[in-house]
């Protein structure tokens, strides 16, 4: 049985209904690849808040329509905005709160994941308890290419993704299938694209989710080769960013020298912060995450790095940022800590 749920605001961005025992979510801007905006964020929590204490609803299921799940957040509305001197920080508070919302959710949270999945859409998906991937997703955290930095709670889950894999995906930006999803860790499990209509129906009938999932599970082996990941996680664990350039150099070998070049084309002031966000992020809870991210993200709207690499990839699109400092020597670790430095009595608060 489908119903149609209550109104919580999403207007034609995003649509809710029970299935069954499920709340079902629809992400309904394929036009836009799903890209949030505030009034699906507040559209999204205010359903899951609905639910949380809703005996009918047994699990939520988030999906979306077209060939992208979620590409990220709209950016353009925040550089048209930052270009006007207003800074879009509430959108980002909204975005970060439910986040933790998703996080600390205490009922089986399954997103199906068809297609882009990227920024934004990691935030809505990486935090539940289960990520059902196809052969149609694409992963990625590509925010130091803009000159931004892995928000949404990726200083929480990259640090907990397998080996040293979420500091890899973190630096560079690079994207990965079905295969290496479920090697990092990103991706709980894999399914045919063909066969997600049914697992949703299925899962939507209650009862036990692991049980289900099992029924429709692939095994795809990793894109990237296991003696690569040996690398990545060699690489990639060293105690300081200048240890993991270093480690990359002196490997000498090819599919080290490209990921150094691919660092190197990236926001250097983006790259050592995150750098420092995630490897600060490995001891600390979602809520500290999440206030620290909220004090990195107000200092990037803020700063220049952000408009001009979405000005270099969506605007002008001629991918030639000039990024300022232009190279990682000369980003200084005073100026990486005032990125992080509180906000007094405009803290995120949670």
């Amino acid at each position: 049985m489908t119903v149609v749920s209550g109104d919580f605001g999403g207007a034609d961005e995003i649509g809710f209904e029970r299935q069954g025992r499920a709340g079902v979510v629809t992400l309904t801007r394929p036009k836009a690849l799903n890209a949030l905006t505030q009034r699906m964020v507040n559209a999204l929590a205010a359903a899951l808040d609905a639910w949380r204490n809703d005996p009918a609803v047994e699990l939520v299921i988030v999906r979306a329509e077209g060939r992208a799940f979620c590409a990220g957040g709209d950016i353009v509305d925040v550089y048209k905005a930052g270009r006007e001197g207003r800074l879009l920080v509430d959108f980002f508070a909204d975005e970060y709160r439910l986040n933790a919302a998703i996080e600390a959710y205490p009922k089986p949270y399954v997103a199906l994941i068809d297609g882009i999945v990227m920024g934004g859409g990691v935030g809505i998906s990486a935090h539940g308890s289960h990520r059902v991937v196809t052969e149609n997703a694409v992963f990625a955290m590509p925010e130091v290419g803009i000159g931004f930095f892995p928000d949404v709670g990726g200083s929480h889950f990259l640090p907990r993704l397998r080996g040293a894999s979420g500091m890899y995906f973190g630096l560079t930006g690079n994207r990965a299938r079905w295969g290496d999803q479920l090697h990092s860790g990103f991706a709980t499990h894999a399914v045919k694209a063909e066969a997600l209509d049914e697992l949703a129906r299925k899962l939507a009938a209650g009862g036990d989710i692991g049980a289900k999932l099992a029924e429709f599970a692939q095994a795809p082996e990793p894109e990237t080769q296991a003696v690569h990941w040996q690398s990545i996680d060699r690489h990639f664990a060293q105690a300081t960013l200048d240890g993991v350039m270093q480690s990359l150099d002196e490997a000498d070998g090819e599919f080290e020298a490209g990921i150094a070049a691919t660092i190197a084309k990236r926001s250097p002031t983006s790259v050592k912060v995150a750098f420092r966000e995630i490897a600060e992020g490995r001891a600390l809870a979602m809520s500290d995450c999440m206030n620290m991210e909220f004090r990195i993200l107000n200092r990037m709207l803020a700063g220049r790095d952000f408009y001009e690499g979405i000005r270099a990839a969506v605007i002008d699109k001629d991918n030639a940022p000039a990024w300022q400092p232009a190279t990682l020597d000369e980003v200084s670790d005073d100026a990486v800590s005032a990125y992080f430095a509180p906000l007094g009595e405009k803290e995120l608060g949670l």
